[in-house]
């Protein structure tokens, strides 16, 4: 009778331990929700105490369980600690300590604000990998809404770090040997891959085209959708999976294609092949192409030191407020989107019209390059956030873009390799 209510989760060990398993905090989520008590093993106190269920039970084996529900004694089956733990201090790589790379750093700057995808391009040491680590220090802090959204898919994954919510945003850099299952998700319980842990954060594939090709263009659809979804023959499950994608490459196998004195004999065919190893679509769904130049080691001693996360991520935050307030502000007949990468359909019309000679410069870029409706519309929302960028302290969120506004906005689509 006393454990008739009570929600339980954990793994009995052959020696009667109980042991910790994945997926504690949905299931003591569930429990609160239904004014149940919640039962799992010592280790998973802290990430149920979380949840704030009723009461949490923690037995060390099945035989402290057992004298619980005969005796009703609480001594010997509740944990130690199972609340009160702060929230982490968490020390970001700063942008400061990036010297030089300005339109690199801009680059970074229009990712973040408008949550796009980015793709760098460059020698070996020109700082991709470098710019890309910084990225998560200039995102806007998560909401608690966010934090718990993150939190759970973590708990399914078992990568929960001592039991603790997850209170920055995630940055997932894999392995270009990785395969589908671990990247989208899968295996044989259907577990979250990367794309989803890397939910409201960053997902960095360095050396792109070192991937499997199948794997990137599995990609291709959560891009779109913000959704993982695995299909197994025993279970059908759908991921959490909006995250930004950032990517970094080198411009050819031996990566100094542009420097005639080191490059191969094979350039410039090694170049083109190595390139063709991306396919147009995954290439389309890239908001921004940058171009990196190796800097010299005396460029580098020069270079002054440029402004800290702190400040490029106040900007980001005005930006995303702006883009918010739009949202609130336009009725529910065409849709909304928390940023303006997510911006489609009728809510992308309202938020990306232009003056005449802007579209005209687009239309006619547009045409002379051959993209796809899909760029067409991604050159849009770039544009839509270089101006919230530019207008921060402006009261109008509908400002129709400028001819420089899309010019600035061509140029990074305009790198495509």
């Amino acid at each position: 009778e006393r454990v008739a209510s009570m929600v339980s989760a954990g793994e009995l060990s052959l020696d009667g331990k109980l042991q910790r398993t994945a997926g504690v905090l949905p299931a003591a989520l569930s429990a609160a929700s239904n004014g149940c008590d919640f039962m799992c093993a010592p280790e998973c106190a802290v990430e149920a105490a979380w949840a704030a269920p009723g009461k949490i039970f923690a037995p060390k084996d099945l035989q402290s369980y057992i004298l619980y529900d005969r005796t009703g004694d609480e001594t010997h089956i509740r944990p130690s600690e199972a609340a009160g733990v702060a929230s982490p201090r968490v020390d970001l790589p700063d942008l400061r300590e990036v010297r030089g790379q300005e339109q690199a750093k801009r680059a970074l700057e229009i990712t973040a604000a408008g949550g796009h995808n980015l793709l760098m391009s460059g020698a070996p040491g020109a700082g991709k990998s470098m710019l890309a680590s910084r990225m998560p220090g200039i995102l806007p802090p998560l909401s608690a809404e966010e934090i718990l959204e993150i939190s759970l898919i973590a708990s399914v994954a078992g990568k929960l770090d001592n039991g603790n919510p997850v209170f920055t945003r995630p940055f997932r850099a894999p392995h270009h040997g990785a395969s589908a299952a671990a990247l989208i998700g899968g295996g044989r319980l259907a577990n979250p891959g990367e794309i989803s842990l890397a939910h409201r954060g960053v997902l960095f594939l360095d050396e792109l085209p070192e991937f499997k090709s199948d794997v990137l263009d599995a990609l291709r659809q959560p891009l779109e959708s913000g959704k993982a979804v695995i299909a197994r023959a025993e279970r059908h499950i759908t991921y959490p999976a909006d995250f930004q994608l950032i990517a970094a490459m080198n411009p050819c196998k031996c990566g100094y294609l542009y420097e005639p004195k080191r490059a191969c004999s094979k350039a410039p065919a090694c170049g083109r092949y190595y390139t063709s190893r991306l396919s147009g679509p995954l290439l389309d769904r890239f908001d921004l192409f940058i171009e990196l130049a190796a800097p010299s080691v005396r460029s580098l001693s020069d270079a002054p030191t440029g402004e800290d996360s702190a400040a490029v991520r106040d900007r980001v935050i005005k930006a995303r407020m702006r883009q918010k307030a739009r949202g609130d502000t336009l009725s529910d007949d065409v849709g909304t989107a928390a940023t303006n990468a997510r911006a489609a359909g009728a809510f992308l019309d309202k938020i990306a019209f232009c003056e005449p000679k802007a579209k005209e410069r687009l239309t006619a870029f547009a045409e002379k390059a051959g993209i796809s409706a899909r760029g067409y519309y991604r050159i849009l929302k770039v544009a839509r956030t270089i101006s919230d960028l530019s207008r921060l302290d402006e009261e109008a969120l509908f400002p129709p873009l400028t001819e420089t506004e899309i010019y600035q906005a061509v140029a990074f689509r305009g790198k495509t390799p």
